[in-house]
């Protein structure tokens, strides 16, 4: 690298390190929180089931077959991040998706980039519905 190679590369550099500086902190944690939750195989088959309606953590623990304290971490996680809602309703505790439809949105969004990146995959056709809720 030539002396005049040398000083372009250094004020692009600054140029970045000056965007990056002025990225909003706060925001960019709440969007990696989000994508940590979708990140988890575990957390994403939660989501897929509640994608469907209602569960308790038993019903999860038996269509999963992962232990209680497993799962109900992932709820925890996932209601840390307002994705889920808890209806207590007697000793049980009813879990459900806040936003379905924001979720469906998520999901199909990321289909479509993996679509385009070659990796023709859909996660679960219910959570493609058109006729989940309407948050």
């Amino acid at each position: 690298m030539n002396e005049n190679e040398g000083a372009i590369y250094h004020r692009r550099m600054a140029m970045i390190e000056r965007s990056f500086s002025s990225l909003d902190s706060e925001a960019t944690d709440a969007y990696a929180h989000l994508f940590h939750a979708f990140a988890d195989p575990t957390r994403l088959a939660i989501v897929q089931h509640l994608a469907s309606g209602e569960h308790r953590v038993r019903d999860l623990v038996e269509h999963m077959g992962f232990a209680q304290s497993t799962v109900s971490k992932h709820l925890s996680f996932l209601s840390e991040c307002d994705l889920i809602s808890a209806r207590p309703d007697g000793r049980a505790t009813w879990y459900a998706l806040v936003h379905p439809r924001a979720v469906r949105d998520v999901m199909v969004a990321a289909e479509a980039l993996l679509g385009a990146t070659g990796k023709d995959f859909a996660l679960c056709a219910h959570l493609r519905s058109e006729h989940q809720g309407e948050n």
